[in-house]
């Protein structure tokens, strides 16, 4: 049976996955798949094979405002994806990894489409339980915009100081490919960079992100940071934190249940590869060594541009979660 218009606006089953041109792409979801879903882009795993697709304008002309939602704002490789599904609550909460639209409508530079794909990823499952979005990277770029849109809404905003961001996204080829292609992707924010090192795309990409974390402290006054090398070494205080914060009803012996099965034992991208914050330190002071010419040249770029960081970091220290 067809959907009704209702059934897109307020049933999470009709996930909004994707701007086609003046098509909205519908998918099949339920629970399990969104709970089996890391990523809600090209990686996600429906409910039923198929997609729907209905006229943009059908959702623009009958636009309802947002329920309300959290946020999780983050600068990427900094621990969000494991933050986020450690808050997957499979009968409570909604949890949406990384919805294909926002990206789109903050690339695209659409306010429209932005508030349609708002609206989009707050249905919830239960009224009593919030739907809590993780962002990505371009989102983040489209902040302004978004605050307008719920100012009152509650984010973590998700970072890692300077030394520590460079030792997490320059550490393998892979990763140098990803910062070349979203700094690439992000130019009409930061300016044409392909004359540029990797250390100092990395540069440029954390100071533009830190900005935008800190003008959205003065535009969400329910935002809170979080420093991602706290989450690591204090996982069970930092869920519990976030949690309530986000209006998520968490018991601390649920919580450290979680910190001490599977989710914190294997890789939060793959689950099929081992990997615990032990490793993650031990191939961090490695790269220290390999990367210390590299994050001096960050560094120093950095410090050419010292009072717009010093002032992201101040607003972000005035607004942090944890002490």
């Amino acid at each position: 049976m067809m959907p009704t218009r209702n059934d897109l606006f307020y049933s999470p089953d009709h996930y909004f996955y994707a701007f086609d041109g003046d098509t909205a792409v519908f998918v099949s979801m339920d629970r399990a798949a969104y709970h089996r879903s890391i990523f809600l882009d090209n990686r996600i795993s429906q409910a039923a094979s198929g997609t729907l697709r209905v006229p943009i304008a059908m959702l623009t002309d009958a636009l309802h405002a947002p329920a309300p939602t959290g946020w999780i704002f983050h600068i990427a490789h900094c621990g969000s994806t494991l933050l986020a599904r450690a808050l997957d609550d499979f009968s409570g909460n909604l949890i949406l990894r990384e919805p294909l639209t926002l990206r789109q409508a903050a690339l695209a530079q659409a306010p429209e489409q932005l508030a349609v794909a708002k609206a989009m990823v707050s249905k919830r499952y239960r009224q009593d339980a919030p739907t809590i979005i993780k962002a990505n990277v371009p989102v983040n770029f489209a902040l302004p915009t978004l605050a307008a849109l719920d100012p009152e809404a509650r984010a973590i905003l998700l970072y890692l100081p300077l030394r520590d961001y460079c030792l997490a996204i320059l550490r393998s080829k892979g990763l140098r490919t990803w910062i070349r292609s979203v700094t690439t992707a992000l130019a009409p924010w930061l300016g044409d960079l392909s004359q540029t090192t990797d250390a100092e795309r990395a540069a440029a990409l954390w100071l533009a992100q830190m900005r935008l974390f800190s003008a959205t402290a003065a535009l969400m006054p329910h935002a809170r940071s979080l420093d991602a090398e706290l989450f690591y070494a204090q996982p069970v205080q930092t869920i519990m934190s976030v949690a309530e914060h986000l209006g998520v009803t968490f018991t601390r012996p649920f919580v450290e249940a979680i910190v001490a099965g599977p989710l914190f034992s294997t890789h939060s991208k793959d689950p099929s590869v081992r990997f615990n914050n032990d490793q993650r330190l031990k191939r961090r002071a490695l790269m220290a060594i390999s990367l210390a010419d590299e994050i001096g040249a960050a560094e120093r770029w950095v410090e050419r541009r010292a009072a717009h960081a010093d002032q992201a970091l101040a607003a972000l220290a005035a607004i942090r979660l944890i002490d």
